[in-house]
């Protein structure tokens, strides 16, 4: 019988492991890569409206952002109608780069399930939104 403490885990240490090889083979976190993606899709927004789309805390938000700005792939101001508000939008440099940083994703996407038969990965998918489910009712 499978221990689902051992699942758990073993799912704890996947994510470490995913989250540490994606950001070595693509230069970016995923947290960022999601950060410049929302920002692609928009043309400017709040740093707060975006905060809630990625769904990172206040200080993470922040901590991020000032690293992206620092360089160069953001640019961030203080709204003129109401400068308790901080806009967020990419940079040409930050639009250039999404693409490259998409087409690292593909490809790390691409090795992490290369040995992966279609009906093993929609079982992975619906287990996993079986537990995300689960979770969301505790």
């Amino acid at each position: 019988m499978a221990d689902p403490a051992s699942i758990l885990y073993k799912l704890h240490c996947l994510n470490k492991q995913i989250s540490s090889k994606f950001e070595g083979c693509t230069g970016i976190s995923q947290t960022r890569l999601d950060l410049l993606h929302q920002l692609y899709q928009v043309e400017e927004i709040s740093q707060t409206a975006l905060q809630k789309e990625i769904n990172i805390d206040n200080a993470a938000i922040t901590r991020h952002l000032k690293q992206l700005e620092a360089s160069g792939m953001i640019s961030r101001r203080k709204n003129p109608v109401d400068n308790r508000v901080t806009l967020v939008r990419l940079t040409d440099q930050g639009r250039n780069k999404i693409v490259s940083f998409r087409e690292e994703k593909a490809r790390f996407v691409t090795m992490m399930f290369k040995d992966f038969k279609e009906d093993e990965r929609l079982l992975l998918i619906d287990m996993l939104d079986r537990i995300h489910n689960n979770i969301n009712e505790i």
